[in-house]
């Protein structure tokens, strides 16, 4: 291992890792980015042109590696689809894990297009169109029912078509995840049926002679806070064992849901999940017996690929204004509103941002960095600390893997779609 400042070459890792980028990207002799092994303009040269999203499989790799490794073997890993329904980064993903989760009749056309078998994926999410429920029942996936209304309409729809409909009662529960990003469960919520309400619905699939499938329970997302996820599984556990009893059979699966969190800014530390898997292991040890041949099922989506990918854009014009610097690209909110700020954030803070080709270089200006839209609201990086990049130069936005370009107002003011690839 050779130090230079505060880089260090690591033998047989393609490059020269540097904390800057997080650990999971290296920069080469001349300190350019590299991901996976070449520079972003050996990459933009490859896809044709910029703005692009590109995703590093070997990073992606390692994250589902490490939560196996971590997790209790009993437990299985399912893949939000939400998080990012790229073809090829999803049928990479979907080699790996034990199932996927989806939120629309297109995430689900998405999610066996991949290759992912019917019974391994599950359907979630309010406000599901006859259709969508029509195309589930026949693929055969299990549909989390989130009212008795779409209880009804679905078992409706299955009696159509000759189909028996495999049912899981998506449930609302009376907690949260404390210090979430987004608390999907506890108080009036459009998500899910409310657990005092979950006995009855589970005694009409028992009339209806559905194909009980068990529970879904997602409290929330995007958490740092080990004790919170820790306490909202024990949590879950306990309420799907209290409401098992009123179910046709013991419930076949329970998805604890997710919650697992990324650190996106200075401050925030990576989730001990060596921790989170040592204590849902003795929970599940000590599990009831009603729930003693359940499956137990993690989803989580941004954990797997969210810093697996770097947004590429490049530099179109630099200005001065009121004594600032602004730096202009191709790119913006339109393909990474998430990066901006917008995107269920209360206060904004910069994404880890870099000079692609002087990643490694010291900071000798400060910058706002951004995007081509006619709105205040486009911003990449705000008064941050670069070397001097002009006009051409390729400025690198990383955490970008997840809930990007599908999460983002792409069609806004026309501009070109960005280019993706896997690598």
């Amino acid at each position: 291992m050779i130090r230079t400042g505060n880089v260090e070459e690591m033998a047989g890792q393609g490059g020269i890792a540097d904390p800057r980028l997080g650990g999971h990207f290296r920069v080469n002799a001349g300190g350019a980015l590299l991901v996976g092994g070449r520079t972003a303009d050996e990459l933009v040269s490859q896809a044709g042109g910029t703005p692009l999203f590109v995703y590093d499989r070997a990073v992606i790799d390692a994250k589902i590696a490490a939560l196996r490794a971590a997790m209790p073997g009993s437990v299985e890993l399912h893949y939000a689809v939400k998080a990012n329904p790229y073809a090829p980064l999803l049928a990479h993903v979907a080699r790996q894990v034990d199932g996927l989760d989806v939120a629309s009749g297109g995430e689900l056309g998405e999610a066996l297009a991949s290759g992912m078998d019917a019974p391994r994926i599950s359907f979630a999410g309010p406000g599901k169109r006859d259709e969508e429920l029509e195309a589930a029942i026949r693929a055969g996936v299990t549909l989390n029912i989130e009212s008795e209304g779409e209880l009804e309409r679905t078992a409706s729809i299955a009696r159509q078509i000759g189909r028996t409909l495999a049912a899981a009662v998506r449930v609302n529960p009376p907690f949260d995840l404390k210090g979430s990003g987004m608390r999907m469960g506890g108080g009036a919520k459009p998500f899910g049926v409310d657990a005092d309400r979950v006995p009855s619905m589970l005694r009409r699939i028992g009339e209806l002679g559905a194909d009980f499938q068990g529970f879904h329970v997602f409290a929330g997302s995007q958490n740092l806070n080990v004790d919170a996820i820790v306490e909202a599984q024990t949590q879950t556990l306990a309420l799907v064992a209290d409401l098992a009893r009123a179910a046709p059979a013991p419930p076949p699966v329970v998805n604890m849901g997710g919650g697992f969190g990324l650190p996106y800014f200075p401050g925030e530390r990576p989730l001990d999940i060596e921790r989170i898997g040592n204590t849902l292991g003795e929970s599940l040890s000590a599990r009831p017996d009603i729930l003693r041949d359940t499956r137990f099922v993690l989803e989580l989506g941004r954990y797997i690929v969210g810093d697996g990918g770097v947004y590429l854009t490049r530099v179109v014009d630099r200005k001065v204004s009121g004594g600032e610097t602004f730096l202009i690209t191709d790119g913006g909110l339109h393909h990474q509103l998430a990066a901006s700020g917008n995107f269920g954030t209360v206060i904004r803070r910069n994404y880890p941002l870099v000079h692609a080709a002087q990643a490694a270089a010291p900071a000798t200006e400060r910058v706002n960095v951004v995007g081509c839209l006619c709105t205040p609201l486009d911003r990449l990086g705000e008064k941050l600390m670069l070397p001097r990049a002009d006009v051409g130069d390729l400025v690198a936005v990383f955490m970008a893997g997840a809930y990007g370009r599908t999460a983002s107002p792409e069609r806004f003011l026309g501009h070109p779609a960005p280019r993706e690839i896997l690598i």
